[in-house]
């Protein structure tokens, strides 16, 4: 596991192309900090939204509205 404390984007461009198993550009993609924890980060790509933990670990963000 990669533990990140500070985020590059090619470091995280780099993590994403693993996680989804294709070549990501860093200027593909959007990275701004999870106000909601520490060292965690949204990616956006294309139409989608990632969140990464501060352990690395990149997962689809599972946000859901409320009707």
């Amino acid at each position: 596991m990669d533990i990140v404390y500070a985020a590059e984007k090619p470091s995280i461009a780099r993590l994403f192309s693993e996680r989804i198993k294709r070549d990501v550009r860093p200027e593909d993609l959007s990275v701004i900090e999870n106000p909601d924890e520490t060292g965690s980060f949204y990616i956006g790509w294309q139409a989608d939204r990632y969140v990464m933990s501060p352990g690395g670990e990149i997962s689809p963000d599972t946000l859901r509205l409320v009707e």
